[in-house]
């Protein structure tokens, strides 16, 4: 299970590259990705500016009314069919999909969030996200069974049939933990968990589940987010979650082979690529 950041410095065709190496050799693979910083850089260009908020707990998200859903749902899906088209043109026969498609990812849409502004707390009713809950397990199954990887847009279906924009790493997360998935591979802008960002030479390599309360408190911004999702996967069974970085000429499998920061039940002197599991 792979999720590919969607910030502006993330190699999306490095990521690419290594996947196509991946499944050519029989692996079966799912590939979630972001897509911030096009959304971020559409909105810019229709004159609606991106804006982010904070939650009392310190997570940072985007604001999503429905303007910025659509252009969240237009930015995305434009990622997704260059993601698709990569892929093709390496011989792997990738298909794109949101959450929307077949109910592929289901979640609650938030009747309203809690946000700091100012130092004082308010709430925002006009949002369109969500939290994921429900995987189509039996689509990704028939998928990869039949030989397709599937790749997957972060927009899901609320239960009266709502767009709404999740998180990519959380729904990467619990598709992960759906489909029984060994390993979670979050690859971002920089190489892991840096304890003094931008400082890469502070790296974490390792982190255990007793440690991530304390490395969560300690990051900033987006990583928070990557954090949350490495905990509830690892919670719901994935064996251990990396974060690593997407540049090079094997992100994924420097990834598997322990490059960037491990997060497992305990510190790995040496991690190995997870056995394969079909999903």
């Amino acid at each position: 299970m792979i999720k590919i950041g969607g910030a502006a410095n993330v190699d999306v065709s490095a990521t690419c590259r290594d996947v196509a190496t991946l499944a050519l050799e029989g692996r079966r693979l799912v590939l979630v990705h972001g897509g911030s910083g096009d959304t971020n850089r559409l909105a810019e260009e229709l004159g609606h500016p991106p804006r982010f908020v904070t939650s009392p707990s310190g997570h940072t998200s985007r604001l999503t009314d429905r303007r910025t859903l659509e252009i969240f749902i237009m930015a995305t899906a434009a990622l997704n069919r260059r993601i698709v088209s990569e892929l093709q043109a390496l011989g792997v026969n990738a298909v794109g999909l949101s959450g929307l498609d077949g109910r592929l990812l289901e979640a609650e849409r938030k009747a309203a969030i809690r946000v700091v502004e100012n130092g004082r707390v308010r709430i925002v009713r006009d949002d369109w996200t969500g939290k994921p809950n429900k995987v189509n397990t039996g689509l990704l199954r028939m998928l990869s069974e039949a030989g397709y990887l599937p790749v997957i847009a972060p927009v899901a279906i609320s239960p009266a049939g709502e767009p709404l924009n999740i998180d990519g790493d959380r729904g990467a997360a619990l598709i992960a933990s759906e489909l029984q998935a060994d390993t979670l591979v979050l690859l971002t802008g920089v190489p892991g968990v840096l304890r003094d960002f931008p400082d890469e030479s502070t790296l974490i390599p390792h982190i255990t589940v007793a440690e991530l309360p304390d490395a969560t408190a300690a990051v900033e911004g987006r990583m928070k987010k990557k954090l949350l999702g490495a905990r509830e996967a690892l919670d719901a069974g994935v064996q251990r979650v990396v974060i690593a970085g997407s540049s090079g000429d094997s992100p994924v499998r420097s990834a598997l082979r322990g490059g960037g920061t491990v997060i497992g039940a305990v510190h790995e002197t040496e991690a190995a690529p997870a056995p394969e599991r079909a999903p």
